[in-house]
């Protein structure tokens, strides 16, 4: 009897995974693991895209040996447990040159004021950043770690976000020995507190039409 119960659970799960695809399976997962930062097992992969896992274990296969046999500029490996794309090895050098063109470029005013931010308040997530900034930092974020100015510094405890800190060779470049040879900026960045209180401003209720202001309410009307 028991047997049979985990039999229909197991039907039922596969059902249940069945309905879920949206897409042909092996576009599916190219597109899934083009945005990966970190290798996918099996199991989030066949999440990821409806399908069963030994259908995504053959597709990935599939796909690592047709992009051997066309011999692509990346590769599909199974590392540590997971799916990732890697560059081919052959072609290290061109992507070196590549990223070492890239560090020659002059930094943008974008690029600049998210340094700043994260040097002086890091260890410090890319919301926070984005907070601080008013604006979303993922695509800067990626240029300073790809110029080696910024790395990670673990992960947030009660979030769980990935934490950001500068480099040696931020510190190289800017030429001081530590962060504590910074000029004291820090005083003038608003911290999230403060953030805080505005959004409490923006968002409190306005008086009632008719009401008369109470001695805390600020007032359009100037004093004569």
């Amino acid at each position: 009897m028991t047997t049979e119960i985990l039999e229909d659970q197991q039907a039922a799960t596969e059902e249940e995974t069945l309905e879920v695809p949206l897409a042909e399976l092996r576009p599916a997962l190219e597109a899934v693991l083009m945005v990966a930062d970190q290798p996918l097992d099996d199991a989030t992969l066949a999440t990821a895209v409806g399908y069963p896992v030994p259908e995504v274990v053959e597709a990935l296969t599939a796909l690592a040996e047709e992009y051997d046999e066309s011999e692509r500029g990346f590769e599909l490996r199974n590392v540590a447990g997971g799916w990732r794309y890697y560059t081919r090895e052959a072609f290290a050098p061109v992507v070196e040159r590549f990223v070492l063109d890239g560090q020659q470029a002059r930094l943008t005013q974008a690029a600049l004021e998210t340094l700043a931010v994260v040097a002086y308040k890091q260890p410090v997530s890319r919301s926070r950043v984005s907070a601080i900034r008013g604006v979303n930092v993922d695509g800067v974020m990626r240029t300073l770690l790809t110029r080696g100015l910024v790395e990670e510094a673990g992960t947030d405890h009660e979030t769980g976000a990935h934490l950001y800190r500068t480099s040696s060779y931020f510190l190289e470049r800017i030429g001081v020995s530590s962060l504590d040879d910074l000029p004291e900026l820090a005083p003038l960045l608003p911290g999230m507190d403060d953030f805080d209180d505005e959004q409490e401003v923006v968002t409190a209720p306005a008086p009632e039409a008719g009401a008369e202001p109470g001695p805390d309410t600020p007032s359009d009307t100037m004093d004569e």
